[in-house]
């Protein structure tokens, strides 16, 4: 992959061509990659990619510019000062994804990992695509739901119509909110917005760019105004919007199997800390009834110390 070290070079660069046996993607603006699959039976996609930090920018603006949240960058880059990086330090992008163990359909939500994973619809005699994006997701309380739902709205410059829980919550904190939040920069949906089947929920944009990768919301899905906008004109009205939870998720590529982990949630950690048992049933399900071979010391390290990079574990036994 071409990589480029001046920070200008990288800011407008409109196109680079990864040829990985997997997959070929372009990349027409830094945020949005579509990825084809040339091989669906190889769910590990992109690359690990390192760049050089600029003194003028923080690690925040580096993951923006790059397709990023908060999470991804904190966790591959744990010694590296969120607000003042060193002016030539080395920075990983964690570019490389295992995709979800769900359907290749419509939208992905996993809210562990804070990404939104978009498969537009096949075309005939093409191979399926795939676009990601960070999140924002709902903090503890306010969790974002599990669900299998559909886009049955889509909203330009949407006004916000806070529930009165939200407005009680503002109100005791001092921060009085009206009962309708036009349109404009003080709107938290931003300057687009999709309903959810269940209409309490959304995917929409933000006025707080910097709460991507956290978990900030009131249960909302959050991305960058320029992934929102990107999105939104690809979604039509009834696409599936699968919302799942895998902090942990299992890949194949060349019959290797990979791990990729990320923090669990607070409310999750007696059904995820120590415990191999979803990463079992995942390998079960992506290997497809085949034998494999799996390094558990490997396994075990890697949910334990989780770096939301793709480890290889094991392999098929053909």
């Amino acid at each position: 992959m071409t990589i480029f070290k001046n920070e200008k070079q990288i800011h407008v660069f409109t196109k680079v061509t990864f040829l990985l046996g997997l997959l070929v993607c372009s990349i027409s603006s830094v945020q949005a990659v579509r990825y084809v699959l040339v091989d669906a039976t190889d769910t590990l996609i992109g690359e690990v990619i390192r760049v050089k930090a600029d003194q003028s920018e923080t690690l925040l603006d580096i993951a923006r510019r790059n397709g990023f949240g908060y999470q991804d960058m904190k966790l591959v880059n744990p010694n590296i000062n969120i607000w003042l990086p060193n002016h030539g330090e080395e920075i990983t992008l964690p570019a490389q994804f295992i995709l979800p163990v769900a359907p290749m359909e419509g939208i992905v939500l996993n809210v562990p990992e804070m990404r939104l994973y978009y498969y537009p619809p096949k075309m005939k005699n093409k191979p399926q695509e795939v676009i990601t994006y960070p999140l924002g997701i709902g903090r503890e309380g306010w969790n974002t739901p599990y669900m299998k739902t559909e886009i049955i709205e889509k909203k330009v410059k949407p006004n916000w119509y806070p529930p009165e829980s939200i407005r009680k919550e503002h109100n005791e904190a001092g921060d009085f909110l009206p009962k309708i939040v036009k349109a404009g920069a003080d709107n938290p949906l931003g300057a687009f917005a999709m309903r959810l089947g269940n209409p309490n929920y959304l995917i929409h944009g933000t006025n707080k760019p910097y709460g991507i990768g956290m978990r900030v919301s009131h249960g909302c899905i959050r991305l960058y105004p320029e992934d929102i906008e990107a999105l939104f004109s690809e979604v039509t009205l009834k696409t599936p919007v699968n919302i799942i939870n895998q902090p942990y998720k299992i890949g194949l590529k060349n019959n290797i199997i990979y791990i990729e982990a990320h923090p669990f949630l607070d409310e999750d950690i007696e059904k995820y800390e120590n415990n191999l048992t979803s990463v079992v049933a995942l390998i079960i399900d992506v290997s497809k009834d085949q034998d494999y071979e799996l390094d558990w010391t490997a396994a075990f390290d890697a949910i334990n110390k989780p770096t939301g990079l793709p480890i290889a574990v094991g392999r098929l036994l053909r």
